[in-house]
């Protein structure tokens, strides 16, 4: 299919650089028979008692970087570095800007600060060097040690087009985390489930819908622009996910039982599809365009996503691409706030 077709005009202003407070009162917008404009609120009157939600239970951790490269004679240019997936104890793919400056075999220095090791600095260095400028770091501390290093001298990587627009403080790293978030491991939130709170997760449980979680390790490449013209083109990267047995088991037994698997999420929807309700262990490039049929979820909750995204393309896929255009049309008409800060929207599949 043409990316064009995936296009629209989103004013910059539609753009939330912060959540809504409290959480629940973001806008949703339900996409059925019908349009139908409430609140992350009203969530409860939407489902029926053996309904699940199935939310992302992923941590974001501190995964942008700023350092040098240090060892070559000469200049020593400032390099950024997003982490985006994890290899082993002591290797991380990243995107780095600039890429030019970075060869396979050198050594970056992030961290001044005097909070890491006494020394405040932590090595890497440059075991790849791939394409569109992700390389693969050898980092000189592995397990632990190398997670509390990066913690003391990264930052939360906040999606470009709220870094653009206003500086990083301490209170991101409480807003873009969800209540869930257990497992270290995203370099991006799953940000559909931002909008829960205990109370609205009190009041889901008490009419009846349960809750199950996975875990999916959200990577940059989430917010990687589509520059093929064709999505026959448009190669996917890996994120690291898991759906254990006793999970699997409780959603097939919630299904036979005349429930709903409502996916929380494009990253719980993405994992769920990618394991066929099965046990799941691994990574998944799975890319989700329209004419794709789907086996394991029948409802989604997500936010409003960027025009030609892989994620525009899947809520395309599933509640049908004209649908989603008229609803989005709809959104920036009524003042709906786009990306990760900002509102919800409930998606049911196209017939």
């Amino acid at each position: 299919m043409r990316v064009a077709d995936f296009d629209f005009i989103l004013p910059p202003e539609r753009i939330a650089l912060r959540p809504a407070v409290p959480r629940e009162s973001a806008k949703l917008l339900v996409v059925g028979d019908q349009l139908q404009d409430l609140t992350v609120a009203n969530l409860p009157e939407q489902f029926r008692r053996g309904d699940v939600l199935v939310f992302n239970n992923t941590k974001v951790i501190p995964a942008a970087l700023t350092g040098q490269r240090v060892g070559r004679l000469g200049t020593t240019p400032k390099i950024e570095a997003l982490l985006h997936m994890r290899l082993d104890a002591s290797r991380w793919k990243a995107f780095v800007k600039p890429a030019k400056k970075l060869e396979q075999g050198d050594r970056v220095q992030f961290g001044t600060d005097g909070r890491v090791c006494l020394l405040g600095e932590v090595f890497a260095t440059v075991e790849h060097k791939g394409d569109a400028g992700e390389v693969t770091l050898a980092f000189d501390f592995s397990g632990p040690v190398l997670d509390e290093a990066i913690s003391a001298v990264g930052r939360v990587p906040l999606p470009p087009y709220i870094e653009s627009k206003r500086a990083q403080d301490a209170q991101d790293k409480t807003d873009y985390q969800t209540i869930f978030a257990k497992e270290a491991g995203a370099v991006a939130a799953p940000t559909a489930g931002l909008h829960f709170t205990p109370d609205l997760m009190k009041i889901l449980q008490d009419t009846g819908i349960n809750h199950e979680f996975v875990t999916l390790h959200v990577g940059a490449g989430t917010f990687l622009p589509v520059k093929a013209d064709d999505t026959d083109n448009h190669k996917m990267h890996a994120e690291w996910g898991e759906i254990n047995a006793e999970t699997i088991e409780r959603l097939k037994a919630a299904r036979d039982n005349g429930g709903r698997i409502i996916a929380v999420g494009t990253t719980s929807l993405r994992l769920l599809e990618a394991s066929g309700l099965e046990p799941f262990c691994g990574t998944t490039e799975i890319f989700i365009t329209p004419g794709y049929t789907f086996k394991s979820v029948d409802g989604l909750i997500t936010n409003f996503h960027l025009p030609k995204s892989t994620l525009f393309m899947l809520v395309s896929a599933f509640a049908g691409q004209a649908r989603m255009k008229a609803a989005y049309a709809h959104a920036i008409e009524n003042n709906y706030r786009f990306y990760s800060y900002g509102d919800a929207s409930l998606l049911w599949p196209a017939a």
